[in-house]
């Protein structure tokens, strides 16, 4: 992506009021600045407690990798886990907390962008968290998420809308929750630079949609050469 979709895939709390202004589905969330945490420690809490329901999250706005994350299931341990967040941002999310499946997609294009199929992500912990992803290995996937066709339509479908909101470029994966019961399905964020190994979801989403590793690899490269002579053809 360009600078602007890079920087504001980056910045989860931009991202979140970019998808607001798109009508992008999103959980109920809230952006809260270590500044005004210090100033209105008390208050905060309490408007939180009236907002949400455990369990919910806190985030960094600028990290990935689930870095920094918690998931608090219960209010007594919310105080702790906003200041956890804030040991790595100045600026945090509070995000309610979604039973159901976690999905994701992949988008490649730049003017036209298309999206793969979608899969789902099985966290072998609480939450697909560090440990999950990086150091135990025990995170399975479904490849395709075992969904109605009309629920993957809507995915790739919304999975383009955010990718365009952003106004992001070659290749993104937009993540989703999938809500029990209620069937409501939500944008969790967008990631500009996925994992790229031939064993990451983003290749593998492409290659079980019937694009293999060396035409994706033939397509980005495309991309990028024909960026470049459109940027060259702009009058400076």
């Amino acid at each position: 992506a360009g600078v602007l979709g890079s920087a504001v895939g980056m910045d989860k709390a931009a991202a979140k009021d970019l998808f607001t202004a798109h009508n992008i589905p999103q959980v109920r969330h809230r952006t809260l600045r270590e500044s005004e945490w210090k100033a209105d420690r008390e208050e905060i809490l309490k408007s939180i407690r009236n907002r949400f329901l455990p369990p919910l999250f806190t985030k960094p706005a600028n990290l990935g990798s689930s870095v920094g994350i918690t998931k608090v299931n219960d209010f007594k341990d919310l105080d702790e886990a906003v200041r956890t967040a804030f040991d790595f941002d100045r600026k945090i999310i509070i995000e309610q907390g979604v039973a159901g499946k976690e999905l994701e997609c992949s988008v490649l294009g730049d003017e036209n962008p298309r999206a793969s199929l979608p899969g789902e992500v099985i966290p072998a912990r609480d939450f697909y968290d560090y440990q999950d992803k990086y150091l135990d290995g025990k995170t399975s996937f479904k490849l395709p998420a075992d969904i109605p066709a009309e629920m993957t339509e809507k995915i790739r479908r919304l999975a383009v809308k955010a990718y365009r909101a952003l106004d992001c470029s070659g290749m993104g994966r937009v993540d989703f929750f999938l809500e029990d019961g209620s069937g409501r399905l939500y944008v969790n964020e967008i990631n500009t630079i996925p994992g790229f190994t031939e064993i990451s979801m983003y290749p593998k989403l492409w290659e079980i949609s019937g694009l293999p590793f060396a035409e994706l690899l033939d397509t980005l490269i495309d991309l990028g050469l024909k960026r470049h002579l459109r940027k060259k053809s702009v009058r400076p």
